[in-house]
């Protein structure tokens, strides 16, 4: 037997359910489908069956368990068929609706096991009533059972389809809080790395310019007017940044203004002034038609790695090379490391690079052999593009 389980259906479907259960009685009780079958038993096999129909939902193992009780029953009364029978095809449906599926199961057995109960039970109660065998039933009893499992078998199919369709639409809700799930995790890995590329390099230029300025300021204290004015330009910058991505992340807008190949040259003249010594190759230049998920890629890139030669360099001269191919291109970021800071490079700076790159369909690798530091990236949009080893050496520089 299955073991007994409760679902919740709340109270007022209960309180349905029983009320149906009640007019179910009060239609079935002394209305038989054969006369003969209408005695003071009948309101007993009735009550069976309104009770399976009461909890049909909250327990269909319990709802199948009457049913089945009030037919033993009936069937050791020798009542014959009655309305109040109808109720089974009721508790079919629920067992493969929203029975288990050990409870599913039981109540497709159940439909072939009742058919070939009732067809035996009107032979033997046609049997008893004319004091003999009627084999002239028995080319009657084939059709009969075929009527009665297609009935039975038919609510329990109903229940079944009914099952499917709320799985499938269980599913589809699962799949929808899922893709909201991984939308809202995306969202938030986007803004910390926006986070941390703007913060880290704001920062990275607000330390460069107040240790410059505290050195300097003794012999030349227009040094330190200089610094103080890049300090607040670039904290006005950061947090401008910071208020629209904490924009973002309270209210759900759409992405502002992103940094584009315009910004680049900008963001080199904020590192200068820091006090870094850059050596920029640009060859070739950049075309029209560069996407702008690739420009905001390289943007992002070029700026981590040049924070992190900001943090981490000697301060020796930093060799930063772009190669725009048509359908790609190539970022390398190259500078020598203090013996002291080897270690310092491990955090999520290279992380973010490499997911920047990733994002925009390209990849990021990253060296670090004997004291010099190189990043470099390689993004396509359109074919493949020559990395930037092939290009020709002299270009542009600024």
């Amino acid at each position: 037997m299955p073991r007994l389980t409760f679902r919740r259906i709340g109270k007022i479907r209960l309180a349905i359910d029983i009320a149906i259960a009640v007019v179910f009685f009060a239609m079935t009780a002394f209305a038989g489908v054969f006369p003969a079958g209408n005695g003071a038993l009948a309101p007993v096999i009735a009550v069976f069956m309104a009770g399976a129909l009461a909890v049909r939902r909250f327990s269909p193992a319990l709802a199948l368990g009457i049913a089945w009780v009030g037919a033993v029953v009936q069937m050791l009364l020798g009542l014959p068929p009655m309305a109040s029978n109808f109720a089974i095809f009721g508790v079919l449906y629920v067992t493969a609706a929203y029975g288990s599926r050990l409870v599913m199961w039981l109540g497709l057995a159940s439909a072939g096991l009742g058919s070939a109960t009732i067809t035996l039970y009107l032979f033997v109660i046609g049997w008893v009533y004319n004091d003999g065998p009627t084999w002239s039933m028995l080319p009657a009893l084939l059709p009969l059972f075929g009527m009665a499992l297609f009935g039975l078998a038919l609510s329990w199919t109903i229940g079944a389809l009914v099952r499917a369709l709320r799985r499938a639409r269980e599913n589809r809700e699962a799949q929808s809080l899922a893709e909201a799930e991984a939308h809202a995790e995306h969202e938030r890995v986007r803004i910390a790395r926006d986070m941390h590329d703007v913060v880290a390099h704001s920062l990275a230029v607000v330390v460069a310019q107040a240790d410059g300025a505290r050195y300097a300021a003794a012999a030349d204290p227009s040094v330190a007017t200089e610094a103080l004015g890049t300090i607040g330009q670039t904290a006005r910058a950061a947090l401008s940044d910071v208020r629209m991505l904490l924009a973002q992340l309270r209210h759900r807008e759409a992405e502002g203004p992103q940094p584009t190949i315009a910004d680049i040259d900008p963001l080199l003249a904020q590192v200068r002034q820091a006090g870094v010594e850059l050596v920029v190759d640009i060859d070739p230049a950049p075309r029209g038609d560069v996407p702008a998920a690739v420009q905001l890629a390289v943007y992002r890139i070029l700026q981590e790695a040049l924070t992190n030669a900001l943090r981490h360099g000697d301060g020796g001269a930093v060799d930063v090379a772009i190669a725009w191919y048509p359908g790609s291109v190539d970022v390398m970021v190259r500078n020598a490391v203090g013996a002291r800071r080897e270690q310092e490079h491990a955090g999520h700076g290279i992380i973010g690079m490499r997911e920047r790159a990733q994002l925009a369909g390209g990849s990021l690798d990253v060296e670090h052999l004997e004291g010099v530091f190189v990043v470099r990236a390689h993004i396509p949009w359109a074919g493949h593009g020559r990395g930037i080893s092939e290009r020709e050496q002299g270009g542009q520089h600024t």
